[in-house]
């Protein structure tokens, strides 16, 4: 194979294991950090240099084995309600203020009367936190959904409006509206089962 071609899959393989390096999220750093292994463990085999192919090798074996350990592990959810005013909810706010403000812009935490906030806990640890408004017509407006980024990973949002489902379709509430800051929330947004329903603005029938 050209001289040229090697080089330019070291380069790429060698970028992909930095970005990897560069993630917040485990799942995350785990699928990149095997992509950039594989690819280095194939140019190392490409030039001859069998110590790189055999280590990078051995590199995507261990992503594979974690993410194996990942994605079938069983996780204990719990959602821990509480007052508008506890303090560990606002001191949680205030120490993550600066990335929640990546995500919610113009969060700016002022509970009421129809507040309803929780703490979403996995295997007992604060994962995330959840903020929204009950109003007039029976819906609830989603005001915050944080998660800590390494747990980013899709199952505490599966969790809160599985429980939400169940826990406030008993009282009459079907609606939960929310808005989109950015294309990453919009993503999180129609992975939940939202729909859009005008501008910023999306839609979940709770079921």
């Amino acid at each position: 194979m050209n001289e040229t071609v090697l080089e330019w899959i070291g380069y790429g393989a060698s970028a992909i294991i930095a970005l990897s390096m560069t993630m917040s999220s485990i799942v995350k750093f785990r699928w990149i950090n095997l992509g950039g292994a594989l690819l280095f463990s194939i140019y190392g085999f490409m030039i001859g240099a069998w110590p790189v192919g055999l280590l990078n090798g051995f590199i995507v074996l261990t992503d594979v084995y974690y993410l194996f350990q990942i994605y079938s592990k069983q996780e204990v959810f719990e959602i821990l309600e509480v007052r508008p005013d506890n303090r560990y909810l606002i001191r949680f706010l205030d120490f993550h203020q600066k990335d929640i403000h990546r995500f919610f812009p113009n969060f700016n935490y002022r509970p009421a009367e129809n507040t309803v906030s929780f703490l979403v806990l996995r295997n007992i640890a604060v994962a995330g936190v959840f903020v929204a408004h009950r109003n007039e017509s029976k819906a609830l407006e989603v005001e915050l959904d944080y998660v800590l980024p390494e747990y980013r990973d899709f199952k505490n949002g599966h969790y809160v409006y599985y429980w939400l489902s169940h826990k406030f379709a008993e009282s009459g509430y079907t609606r939960v509206w929310a808005k989109a800051c950015n294309k990453s929330h919009r993503k999180y947004l129609l992975h939940l089962g939202f729909t859009e329903s005008g501008g910023e603005h999306f839609l979940k029938i709770l079921e």
